[in-house]
C-alpha cells in the first residue's frame, strides 16, 4: 500500500512526517499485563506533567498549530493525542476498548503524536492520500457520529475518509477480528523523535499483540 501526502497539506504544513507500520496480530478483548503497563506508565505521567505543561509539548503544540492552518478549532476538534493526555491528568483512567486499541493510546500518549489505527482489510484499494477535508464531506467518527472534517487533515482511501487526528472512521475501525493492522503515526512537529517513537509502538505490538511480519513505511 502507498501512503501520499497531498500537495495542499505540504504546502499548509510542510514539517509533516508520517510513519506506517503494517503488521499481521492477534487481538484480544482485554490484556491484563497491558493495563498493569498502562497503570505504570500514567503514574509516572502524571508526576512528569500537567495539563497546562503538555501544551507545550512538541508533538502535541505543532499538531493543534497544524489544524490551525488547515482550518480547523484544535480546541473545539481535539487532536486525539491531546484528549487522551488531558484525560489521565484530569485523574481518570482510559478508555479500555481492545488490547489493539489500548496499546496503541498508549503509544500514542507516549509520543504526544496521533494515531490511526485501522483493519488493513477494510481499506479500499492500494493507496491512502492525506488531504485537507472539505465542506459537507460525509465522516463518520468512531462512537461520534457524522464529524465535520472540513479544515481537518484526513486520510482518504478510494471510498472516502478513513483517519483523521480527531477520530478515525467507524468503516475502516479494528475489530475483534482484526488480523491485519495499519497503524499510521502522525509527526506534525518533523522527525524528530519519530523513529524511536515508533519503535515503542511496534515493541507493544509485539509484546501484546503477537505481532508478525512487521513492516515500518516512513513518508512526508
Amino acid at each position: 500500500m502507498k501512503i501520499e501526502v497531498s500537495e495542499e497539506l505540504r504546502q499548509a504544513w510542510p514539517q509533516f512526517r508520517g510513519a506506517a507500520v503494517f503488521a499481521t496480530v492477534k487481538n484480544s478483548p482485554y490484556s491484563e499485563e497491558l493495563w498493569e503497563r498502562i497503570g505504570e506508565f500514567t503514574e509516572l505521567y502524571r508526576q512528569k506533567y500537567t495539563i497546562d505543561s503538555i501544551k507545550e509539548m512538541p508533538a502535541i503544540q505543532a499538531t493543534r498549530q497544524a489544524y490551525k492552518k488547515c482550518g480547523k478549532d484544535p480546541s473545539r476538534y481535539r487532536p486525539s493525542s491531546e484528549a487522551l493526555c488531558r484525560r489521565l491528568l484530569r485523574g481518570l483512567s482510559l478508555y479500555q476498548i481492545d488490547t489493539l486499541v489500548d496499546l496503541i493510546n498508549l503509544a500514542s500518549i507516549n509520543s504526544g503524536h496521533s494515531i490511526g489505527g485501522f483493519d488493513r482489510d477494510k481499506i479500499q484499494g492500494d493507496k491512502l492520500v492525506l488531504g485537507i477535508g472539505k465542506a459537507g464531506e460525509p465522516y463518520e467518527g468512531i462512537g461520534r457520529g457524522e464529524l465535520n472534517i472540513e479544515g481537518m487533515p484526513v486520510y482518504r482511501d478510494a471510498v472516502g475518509g478513513v483517519g483523521t487526528p480527531t477520530s478515525d472512521n467507524e468503516r475502516t475501525k479494528i475489530s475483534s477480528e482484526t488480523t491485519h493492522l495499519l497503524a499510521i503515526m502522525n509527526a506534525y512537529s518533523g522527525s524528530e523523535g519519530l523513529e524511536e517513537d515508533v519503535h515503542y509502538m511496534v515493541n507493544l505490538l509485539k509484546e501484546f499483540a503477537d505481532a508478525q511480519d512487521v513492516e515500518l513505511y516512513y513518508f512526508e
